[in-house]
């Protein structure tokens, strides 16, 4: 009995202790997100959340730490608004627009408070070497490859074109997509949204097999 109340005791101790993890994460994505990954400190984040800066410290060893789990978590937000919901669309040219379309809503709903996490995050990090470069750049290159697959499947399914450039594409629909982030976050204004996407399908358009196969504009 005494082993199975200290058994839940050191339960109940490491279900707290995620829970104050998560917490301490979710903040931690919103600040960077407008602060930058360099303005995260243990007393900032315990002081939002009214943690004590100890037990806050004791989920991570650094501030690299705590920056590299910021990252990671973004990482899972990220998939889980943009990624997830296209999983199970057909291969072609409308799950590839579905998650063009799915990046500027995630972008201009402000799913991080200062817009994509990662275009921020790769500006402050571009010509730092190190753990946080080399994270922040391996997810931006996965998303890139991540679109080149979906085009390549597309072609594979004869809805695109056999001779697109699947890198140049993949490059212009990137870029629209920051572009558009940027300015947005810069002037608050969305109508860069819609010239993106406008942009997008346009491009999208040129490359498919049959341009009935995407929509006229974005819904």
């Amino acid at each position: 009995m005494a082993a199975t109340r200290s058994g839940a005791r050191v339960d109940g101790r490491v279900a707290r202790g995620n829970e104050t993890r998560r917490l301490v994460l979710e903040r931690a994505v919103s600040v960077a997100s407008v602060e930058g990954l360099d303005g995260l400190t243990v007393g900032r984040l315990a002081g939002d959340l009214g943690l004590s800066k100890s037990g806050v410290f004791a989920l991570f060893g650094s501030k690299e730490d705590l920056q590299l789990a910021t990252v990671r978590t973004a990482i899972r937000i990220f998939l889980e608004h943009v990624v997830h919901p296209a999983h199970g669309l057909p291969h072609g040219m409308d799950r590839l627009w579905r998650l063009c379309d799915g990046w500027l809503a995630y972008s201009q709903t402000r799913v991080f408070p200062g817009g994509c996490f990662f275009y921020s995050a790769a500006a402050e990090y571009d010509a730092r070497p190190g753990r946080l470069h080399d994270t922040i750049a391996a997810a931006r290159r996965n998303w890139s490859s991540f679109l080149e697959q979906t085009l390549r499947e597309a072609q594979q399914a004869g809805e695109a074109r056999q001779d697109a450039d699947r890198a140049q594409l993949v490059f212009e629909i990137c870029a629209l997509m920051e572009m558009a982030n940027g300015e947005s976050v810069l002037h608050g204004d969305d109508a860069c949204y819609r010239m993106a996407a406008r942009g997008i399908l346009n491009r999208l358009r040129d490359t498919a097999t049959d341009p009935a196969l995407l929509p006229a504009d974005r819904a």
